[in-house]
């Protein structure tokens, strides 16, 4: 059983990239529709928490709330969003995958955290990937939209690698609170802010969810890719640990890859299979410490160190 909700929650993660291209592509607002997603995804969880006497009203009054909705899902779902309307899902999806890097970046340069020979060995090799994505492409007539798209899911990845690091120490000051309810909480605040932005930025008009594709793209978000998926992750995370879950960003972007070629004609290079390759082989070494961490403490007490473990609020994808 465990296998299998790891085996879908790598699918239903590597597929939203896809699923959200399809969208903006059959023109759905990526602001609006991305705080749609969030927004209800959020609600519907949060009013299932309460109504299971897990949550209270209460929590949405926190300001960890707000700057973990702000950074973990505005700032990097926007980008990711806006993106997908110049870039492939499949290059969105590696690009995606950088995140543990940047964290890792973070720590050592604004935390001052010491880092081990392996981990800066994994963020070369991973900034050795981003390249072999980017540059092969800048060769060859590009719109300048599309090297725009690439930075801006770089700069959404930073986005959530700070609210990542801010969201440890909310969970430490709240550990009474579910995790599941505090991600639902910070998806209703991220996409309160969207709906904010596409006010501005936008003009919505309503028949766009009469589009098979656009409002198909905006079911399969809320449902599968945000309901069910962080379901099977905080459920997988109970049974084993907040490291062994987290792996799917090993996994899914060249499902997201093979999918975005399968089923939408997107293109694909050797180099850019390389470039894939590379930026996965940076990603695990980058964490390989907690991954070694994970297999010992699995050996000699897998009961406690179950038990004791508490994840992120919520994974990227």
């Amino acid at each position: 059983m465990i296998l299998l909700a790891y085996a879908l929650i790598c699918l239903i993660f590597g597929t939203t990239f896809l699923a959200i291209k399809i969208g903006v592509d059959a023109g759905a607002p990526p602001f609006f529709s991305a705080g749609l997603r969030f927004f209800l995804a959020g609600a519907i969880l949060f009013l299932w928490m309460v109504w299971k006497r897990k949550a209270s009203f209460s929590l949405l009054l926190r300001k960890e709330m707000l700057i973990t909705g702000a950074t973990l899902t505005f700032g990097t779902f926007t980008t990711l969003y806006w993106a997908e309307q110049y870039v492939s899902s499949g290059l969105a999806a590696v690009l995606s995958a950088t995140a543990p890097i940047i964290i890792l970046l973070l720590q050592t340069t604004v935390l001052r955290l010491k880092a081990s020979v392996h981990s800066l060995l994994g963020c070369i090799i991973g900034f050795i990937g981003v390249l072999l994505l980017v540059l092969p492409n800048l060769s060859m007539t590009v719109s300048p939209l599309w090297l725009i798209g690439c930075i801006a899911i770089i700069i959404g990845q930073f986005f959530y690698a700070t609210g990542t690091l801010y969201s440890k120490k909310a969970i430490n000051s709240m550990s009474e609170v579910s995790p599941i309810a505090m991600n639902a909480s910070q998806m209703m605040y991220g996409g309160a802010l969207m709906f904010i932005l596409s006010m501005v930025t936008e003009d919505v008009h309503p028949e766009f969810l009469l589009s098979f594709k656009t409002a198909g793209s905006l079911l399969y978000l809320i449902v599968i890719g945000s309901m069910v998926g962080h379901t099977l992750f905080y459920w997988l995370v109970a049974k084993t640990n907040p490291v062994f879950p987290a792996t799917w960003l090993y996994v899914s972007p060249p499902i997201a890859v093979g999918v975005g070629v399968l089923f939408y004609q997107e293109t694909v290079s050797w180099i850019t299979l390389l470039g894939v390759f590379t930026i996965i082989v940076g990603t695990v070494l980058v964490n390989f410490g907690a991954l070694k961490q994970m297999v010992i403490k699995r050996r000699s007490k897998p009961d406690s160190y179950l038990k004791e473990n508490i994840p992120n609020p919520v994974e990227n994808g």
